[in-house]
C-alpha cells in the first residue's frame, strides 16, 4: 500500500510526509524538482506536476491512497479536477483532500469556491474521502511578524466575530491519521468532513492582547478595513492574489471562522493530545526573534 502526497514541499505537505513516515506508511511524493526536495529516507520521489498528465499517470502507478493539496494559483481548479480524474483512471478511490473552512459558504472567495467544487467532485464520483476544512493557519502570521515586532500593530483584518486559528502541525497530523485509516481499511469508508480548528476562537483585539502579553508592550489591532491589507499584499504577490486575500479578510470580518459544537473535542480525540494554541506560537516566534537580536 502506497500513499501519494501532493504539495509535498509546502508547509502542510512536508509535515504530512513526516507524519506518515513516522507511522510506518509507504509514501510517494510528487514534486517538480526532486533535486531541490529533501525527504526522509525511504520516501519514493516522483517528478512532475498536477498539469503534466504523463507524470501524473506515472506517479499514480501502484498507489492506493492520495493526499491532495492544491496551492492557490490561477489554475487551482483545473489541477484538482485533472488530478482526481487521473486518480480515478488509476483505480484510486481513497483520498484525503485539504479544503478550507466554510468552503460551501464563502463562495465569492475564489479559492474557497474552487475547493468546494473539488469537494463536490469527490462526492459525485463516489470517492472514499476525508475532506479536511482548516480554519486560518496560525503560521500565516510569519508574513506579518515584522509589522508586529517593529510597529506594535497586529495588521490582519480578522474582525470581531472570531477565528479558530489552527496550527499547521495539527492539520498535518490529522491528515496523516486519516490517510492511514482509509488506506488500511478493508473496505471503502464513507466520506467525512472534518473541520480543523484551534482551541481558541480569537478576534483581532484578542490576538493583539496576546502579542502585548508576549512582547511585554502594547500591541494594537490595526482594524477591520482590508484596503491597506490588500495594498500591502500587492507589494510582494500578484495583484489578483492580493485582491483574493482581501475578499477572504472581508469574510473574516463579516462571518468569522467559528467552530461548530464539538469540533475541537473531535480533533483532540483523533490526535490523542491537546491542540496547539496561538499563544504558544506567538511565544515561540517572539523567542526566536529575541535570539536573533
Amino acid at each position: 500500500m502506497t500513499i501519494l502526497v501532493t504539495g509535498s514541499t509546502g508547509r502542510v505537505g512536508q509535515q504530512v510526509v513526516n507524519q506518515l513516515v513516522n507511522r510506518g506508511a509507504n509514501v510517494r511524493v510528487l514534486t517538480r524538482d526532486p533535486s531541490k526536495a529533501k525527504f526522509p529516507d525511504g520516501v519514493d520521489v516522483a517528478k512532475g506536476d498536477l498539469l503534466d498528465i504523463d507524470s501524473l499517470r506515472n506517479a499514480f502507478s501502484g498507489v492506493t491512497s492520495l493526499f491532495l493539496l492544491n496551492a492557490v494559483t490561477e489554475d487551482e481548479f483545473t489541477q484538482a479536477l485533472i488530478t482526481l480524474n487521473i486518480a480515478r483512471e488509476a483505480g484510486i478511490e481513497r483520498v484525503v483532500y485539504l479544503s478550507v473552512f466554510d468552503a460551501d459558504k464563502a463562495v465569492n472567495v475564489p479559492h474557497f469556491a474552487v475547493k468546494y467544487g473539488a469537494e463536490r467532485m469527490l462526492e459525485q464520483m463516489d470517492f472514499s474521502a476525508t475532506i479536511l476544512r482548516p480554519a486560518y493557519f496560525i503560521d500565516n502570521e510569519q508574513m506579518i511578524k515584522d509589522v508586529i515586532f517593529n510597529y506594535s500593530v497586529y495588521p490582519m483584518p480578522i474582525g470581531s466575530k472570531g477565528i479558530a486559528m489552527v496550527d499547521v502541525r495539527d492539520i498535518a497530523e490529522v491528515a496523516a491519521i486519516e490517510l492511514i485509516r482509509r488506506d488500511t481499511a478493508p473496505n471503502k469508508l464513507p466520506t467525512e468532513v472534518i473541520n480543523i480548528v484551534g482551541p481558541d476562537t480569537l478576534t483581532g483585539s484578542d490576538v493583539a492582547a496576546i502579542w502585548s502579553e508576549v512582547l511585554g508592550r502594547t500591541v494594537n489591532y490595526g482594524g477591520d478595513d482590508p484596503s491597506e491589507f490588500e495594498k500591502n499584499m500587492a507589494t510582494f504577490m500578484p495583484k489578483w492574489t492580493a485582491y483574493e486575500m482581501r475578499l477572504m479578510a472581508e469574510r473574516y470580518v463579516t462571518d468569522g471562522m467559528i467552530p461548530k459544537s464539538g469540533d475541537a473535542e473531535r480533533l483532540t480525540e483523533i490526535l490523542g493530545r491537546p491542540l496547539h494554541t496561538y499563544r504558544e506560537f506567538a511565544a515561540t516566534l517572539a523567542k526566536q526573534a529575541t535570539a536573533k537580536d
